[in-house]
């Protein structure tokens, strides 16, 4: 596995040499000693948990549709045309950094376009490969389909270290990115709406909508182009925390299961309940303090470099204040710290919550989980081997395609907002409270006593926008999850089988709905 991923992008950086206008200015051994550390560093990591012969992201994907296929009532040819990719995008561009040339790549991939837009991140990291961006359109389909989104799947990447970059550059770059995109078709609010992933955030996604805009500027509903924007363009309250807040949701749905309860031996609440995260960024971060706030305990955040460990419970905020300012978790004196940070995936919790990269477990370290509930809150971090280890211990894995879909959830709310031209809440908000003013009244009458004014704005307050999304996405949760265990129960199933069968099942009938003008004869 080493070797192969080293190799790939090995051949990606020797691949600017011949680049045959810029040849001579191309800084290509810097670049290339970045590129292989970054890899090889990333290979690191994931061969702590994995073994050689476990299938990489794509593949495993791939495993997982599989064995839920047996279980969906699609017809073979069906379930091909489901499987299969259906575009994909590839570009190579030159970006002077430093009075020199350096050829960047990108891709981005439109895994099925049953539903229109497409719709899917676009993340800036050195380990951004062609099947790692397949995988993940192919993961976004599914999830769209499991909530009731109705996107198609896609998925977007540069490869790059966005920490080796000046602003400026990243922003060049996005622009850059954003022409190709534009130039072959592959973005627009009907087409393919890209979001905010792995090093990449409302900034990004400003440049993004701006250079759209620019060439397009008959598109009235050219804000809708892209989600995860700042509020000021056209942005949605509440987007930020989407995904750990959903997050937060299953959890708590699966966790009020009787039959999860008894086959964890729960007591199916949030409070008290013991809670690792690894992973201590957008996602992470949120869902740590949603189930903070709800009364859980987060006893370990683990983290890349260290982590931090407390068995009576962190304090988010301060943790997250102090490596901000430090850099890290070293030396924070309310914690253990540990520079092993891998190991803490493997102590005793009642949550164990992968919120950081694909392979985290695999069939190295399956086999040492304590935690009794697994919620992948990443992409891929359950190898498919190292899946069944789990449910064979008897543990719970609230699969990723359910679990972290609270970020495409809000994304749609945005992607709705922005083309209806209309901010949530700002036709009803006046009117629900002078409706509710108006019954209290009749209440206060009949019981012969006048509530005060903090309770009267409390009982009569009208939903603010991030109130609506919060309401609409445990609303999309509740009914996800619900799905899930019934189809779990009927089939016998684990839930990760259930969820992808639902998302095929519903993915099939859009496909049979709407016909095909091609296939048929």
């Amino acid at each position: 596995m080493s070797l192969s991923i080293t190799a790939s992008y090995f051949k990606a950086a020797v691949s600017t040499l011949f680049y045959p206008a810029y040849t001579l200015r191309c800084l290509v051994c810097k670049t290339l000693q970045k590129v292989i550390l970054t890899a090889i560093l990333f290979v690191a990591a994931t061969n702590v948990a994995t073994e050689e012969h476990e299938p990489k992201f794509l593949k495993a994907v791939e495993q997982y549709f599989d064995r839920a296929a047996k279980y969906s009532d699609a017809s073979e040819e069906t379930l091909k045309h489901i499987k299969s990719t259906d575009s994909v995008l590839s570009v190579t561009f030159p970006v002077e950094k430093n009075g020199k040339v350096v050829m960047i790549r990108g891709y981005r991939s439109q895994h099925s376009r049953h539903r229109l837009p497409c719709k899917g991140g676009i993340r800036f990291s050195s380990a951004v490969d062609l099947q790692e961006v397949e995988a993940l359109s192919a993961l976004m389909t599914y999830k769209c389909a499991v909530v009731d989104v109705p996107f198609g799947g896609g998925k977007g990447g540069i490869m790059i270290n966005p920490q080796e970059w000046t602003e400026a550059e990243l922003e060049r770059i996005t622009r850059r990115f954003t022409l190709e995109l534009c130039q072959k078709n592959f973005i627009g609010p009907g087409v393919d709406v890209p979001a905010p992933d792995v090093g990449t955030g409302a900034r990004e996604m400003g440049w993004i909508a701006d250079t759209y805009r620019n060439f397009n500027p008959q598109d009235v509903n050219g804000a809708a182009c892209v989600t995860g924007k700042a509020l000021s363009l056209g942005g949605v309250r509440g987007r930020t925390e989407a995904t750990g807040l959903g997050v937060y949701y299953g959890v708590r749905e699966f966790l009020a299961f009787p039959e999860v309860q008894e086959r964890i031996k729960h007591h199916g609440k949030v409070e008290d309940t013991s809670v690792i995260i690894q992973g201590f960024g957008n996602v992470g971060y949120w869902a740590s303090k949603f189930f903070e706030s709800n009364g859980a305990k987060i006893i370990g955040i683990v983290e890349h470099d260290y982590a931090a460990y407390n068995l009576s419970g962190l304090n988010i905020e301060q943790l997250s204040l102090w490596r901000k300012e430090h850099g890290s978790f070293k030396g924070y004196p309310d914690a253990q710290i540990l520079d092993n940070p891998m190991a803490l995936l493997e102590a005793e919790c009642d949550v164990l919550i992968p919120a950081a990269l694909e392979r985290q477990i695999g069939l190295r370290n399956a086999h040492r989980i304590k935690a009794k509930l697994v919620g992948e809150a990443a992409n891929g971090p359950v190898t498919p081997g190292a899946d069944q280890v789990l449910l064979k211990s008897g543990k719970v894995v609230v699969p990723d395609l359910l679990l972290n879909a609270g970020g495409v959830c809000v994304s749609y709310f945005e992607w709705a907002k922005n083309l209806s031209h209309l901010r949530f809440g700002r036709m009803n908000k006046r009117w629900d409270e002078r409706s509710k003013g108006q019954l209290l009244a009749l209440v206060e009458g009949n019981a012969g006593r006048p509530l005060s004014e903090v309770e009267r704005r409390q009982l009569i307050h009208g939903a603010e926008e991030h109130e609506l999304v919060y309401s609409g996405l445990e609303d999309t949760m509740i009914v996800a999850c619900n799905e899930t265990r019934q189809t779990a129960i009927a089939k016998g199933i684990d839930y990760r089988t259930a969820a992808l069968a639902n998302s095929i099942n519903k993915i099939a009938a859009s496909l049979a709905g709407s016909g095909s003008i091609f296939t048929n004869a």
